[in-house]
């Protein structure tokens, strides 16, 4: 069984002898190849250059060969950037964008979805040199971020702590909130057509602020449009939604279509596989934050996850966020280690 089969038997929670893994963020600042090309590109370059993106999509699989899949090395604020609102990486950290939607015009004035392909053209290309150059061994997924997500850096004009903008669009402006919401979910509908056109194998959504909204709005201001998405999609092809702090939703997510859940470290991913239906597969969810600690305590830690989910179908090994760029090489490859060698 190659390392793409596997992944995508345990996205239809086929029963395994291990589960496949694969590293949320996998390229990054960790690895000393990437901070070589770093030197010499910016983060936006990378992103828009595909040959670039392509290297670095694939530098963590030639390091860490057991890894089952390789997502492809990009941002969620491409969608904004293709709609007219772009982004940049403020020197003292954190997100900002060109402006701030400030009103329903602003809003109308976004491009059309059907700008997207064009637009994101360097995604596919990507794609396409990265899925030509895994040669059927490895799984490759695409991803997006969630239409509230982006909704959310786009009304905030970059991160927040607190999210009042967009929350007060929610609660204040419900028409316009909505009009945001359907630019973002026709246009994500597009962009994730197009990335299954160039030969992902799945898609992550990243519902990154899904865990900041009020739980009985989850549904109207997130959920509901992630459901329209998935459903506008291939039936059956495999889409994973990691929404962090979302825990309380986990069952109304199962429901919404997609084929895998991704759950942050803070949940009993055993609890978790329990209490979902039996063919929604789970993924995650060791917390990052071992993997600054020694090889010994992620070799002991992940053995443990991988023991409390022994005989459970539908696992795919991940973190539960991330990998952060202190993350130490030899924890990593003692991950690798442990869960491609668990029997």
């Amino acid at each position: 069984m190659t390392s793409r089969e596997r992944f995508l038997a345990a996205c239809a929670c086929t029963p395994l002898d291990r589960p496949p893994l694969w590293i949320m963020r996998q390229a990054g600042r960790y690895l000393p190849e990437y901070r070589a090309l770093k030197e010499k590109h910016s983060f936006l370059e990378m992103v828009r250059t595909p040959a670039l993106a392509t290297e670095v999509t694939l530098q963590p699989l030639r390091r860490f060969p057991g890894i089952d899949a390789a997502i492809l090395f990009s941002d969620i604020l491409v969608i904004p950037e293709a709609l007219g609102q772009g982004y940049r990486f403020k020197e003292e950290g954190g997100i900002a964008m060109e402006f701030r939607l400030e009103s329903r015009a602003q809003i109308d004035a976004l491009a059309p979805a059907a700008a997207v392909p064009d637009k994101l053209r360097y995604v596919a290309e990507a794609l396409g040199q990265i899925k030509q150059a895994l040669a059927g061994s490895k799984a490759l997924l695409g991803f997006g971020g969630s239409p509230w997500t982006l909704a959310a850096y786009m009304v905030e004009g970059g991160g927040s702590e607190d999210f009042a903008r967009v929350k007060s669009l929610f609660y204040t402006d419900r028409a316009t909130f909505d009009a945001l919401l359907e630019k973002l979910t026709a246009a994500l509908i597009v962009y994730f057509q197009m990335q299954i056109a160039a030969g992902a194998d799945a898609i992550q959504i990243f519902d990154s602020w899904g865990g900041v909204i009020a739980g009985p709005d989850y549904e109207a201001a997130s959920l509901r449009w992630i459901r329209q998405i998935i459903a506008a999609l291939p039936a059956g092809f495999p889409v994973i939604l990691f929404a962090k702090g979302a825990a309380p939703h986990l069952a109304d997510q199962a429901f919404c279509g997609v084929r895998v859940l991704s759950v942050d470290w803070t949940c009993d991913l055993a609890a978790v596989r329990r209490s979902l239906p039996a063919n929604v597969a789970v993924q995650g969810n060791l917390d990052p934050m071992l993997l600054l600690t020694t090889p010994a305590i992620v070799r002991r830690e992940a053995a443990r996850l991988l023991e409390s989910l022994r005989g459970a179908g539908g696992h795919v090994f991940n973190l539960g966020h991330g990998i952060t760029p202190q993350a130490r090489l030899e924890c990593v490859e003692a991950l690798v280690e442990t869960v491609t060698g668990w029997h």
